[in-house]
């Protein structure tokens, strides 16, 4: 009998130690990575990135806009129509206090204006200026921009006058409400300005006319941008701009047909790029759930080779305004690789990341959620963990 319970005993401790061995195997872990810095310029622009530190969006609120199942709210009301709760100060400060230094608040407007100069109703533009104040308060850098207004611009010839009418308009009234904050704020021009329904929407060819003339009226639009927050004085006269290229895409950057605008001040326009790489990883659905092929990584090392050569390494500041891997079954652990390496990646080439959070965590549609804008946690802490370790130039080590 004695014997027997030895066995049993001996047979519970191991059957114990295989679970906690099971359970150590499976529990998530961020990677060690040996991605070394690059070499960057010595200036005030490359510096300026190195402050900006660690990104997020507040994704799908102000950016929402009315369509055929909402079309009738009040505008106010707009805010919540996609994510179905308001945005706090107690979200600001979770995220402050998580260790995120910058935010990018996406705005559309064209829901909120009147008349043909595109007044910006007055509660509106209160609202969207007092979450920046909550953040920017804080000492955190805040992006603001024109997000969803595609119907009110297009980068087309037959759009072209409306497109630089509209584009003033809204940014001379942003201008102007903003123009004594310093340069903790960021202005960026446009979201992922494209040809909406076009063959070529998602993909700029240069071999297609098309697709060179909305380049150019997008240089137009990126330059009337700028004309219009210069000319308004204040602080404005020198602040950090955003532009972007077609679709905001890498590919939008680096082809011969994008150009920074002219601008009065030195060297204080960051080029704009969104990057959701590997599409098949990140975005697509159901595309693949896993990360790890050195053909995964090869992907996002090459657009990132692409823009540090073109503009890193002439002293051009780039901040990539989104990027994140959308939950895919189980496969947290994916995701934290993928957040290590992307976000390492860029960071050695001192391109700043925000990661786009729209507030879901499962179920259909694109998700993307960090933040639990409820309870103000963070239901994917590893993510968050992660981005904390290899977010920032001078988190990584020197190269050699």
């Amino acid at each position: 009998m004695k014997k027997g319970l030895c066995m049993l005993t001996i047979l519970c401790l191991l059957t114990g130690m295989l679970t906690a061995c099971a359970g150590a195997e499976t529990a998530v872990q961020i990677p060690d990575l040996t991605i070394k810095r690059r070499a960057i310029p010595d200036n005030e622009a490359m510096a300026f990135l190195k402050r900006i530190g660690v990104g997020w969006n507040l994704g799908n609120t102000f950016d929402a806009i009315k369509n055929n199942w909402n079309k009738n709210a009040d505008e106010m009301t707009v805010e919540t129509s996609w994510v179905g709760i308001k945005t706090s100060e107690a979200m600001i400060e979770a995220l402050y206090n998580a260790g995120f230094t910058a935010i990018r608040v996406p705005a559309s407007w064209h829901d909120h204006v009147s008349g043909p100069d595109y007044e910006i109703s007055e509660q509106w533009l209160n609202r969207v200026q007092e979450v920046v104040d909550w953040a920017y308060n804080r000492g955190m850098y805040v992006i603001l921009n024109i997000h969803h207004d595609e119907d009110q611009f297009l980068p087309t010839p037959a759009h072209r006058e409306e497109s630089l009418h509209y584009i003033e308009c809204v940014w001379t009234q942003l201008a102007a409400r903003f123009r004594d904050y310093d340069d903790h704020l960021i202005l960026e021009s446009m979201n992922e300005p494209r040809m909406v329904g076009h063959a070529n929407e998602w993909w700029f060819d240069a071999s297609v006319q098309d697709c060179r003339d909305s380049a150019a009226v997008l240089n137009e639009l990126n330059q009337r941008f700028v004309d219009t927050v210069r000319a308004s004085g204040g602080n404005n006269a020198t602040r950090y701009l955003m532009v972007p290229g077609y679709d905001a895409a890498p590919a939008g950057a680096l082809n011969d047909y994008f150009t920074l605008p002219n601008d009065t001040a030195d060297n204080r326009l960051i080029v704009s790029v969104h990057a959701y790489t590997p599409y098949s990883f990140a975005l697509e659905m159901p595309g693949v759930s896993t990360f790890g092929t050195q053909a995964q990584k090869s992907e996002i090392v090459s657009f990132m080779n692409g823009l540090y050569d073109r503009y890193v390494t002439n002293g051009i500041p780039v901040v990539i305004g989104e990027f994140g891997a959308m939950v895919k079954g189980d496969n947290l652990q994916d995701r934290v690789d993928w957040t290590a390496f992307y976000a390492a990646t860029a960071s050695a080439r001192n391109m700043p990341v925000f990661w786009w959070d729209n507030n879901i965590f499962s179920g259909n549609g694109e998700r993307f959620g960090l933040l639990d804008r409820k309870t103000c946690a963070f239901p994917h802490q590893e993510i968050v963990d992660t981005l904390m370790r290899y977010a920032g130039y001078e988190k990584l080590e020197e190269a050699d």
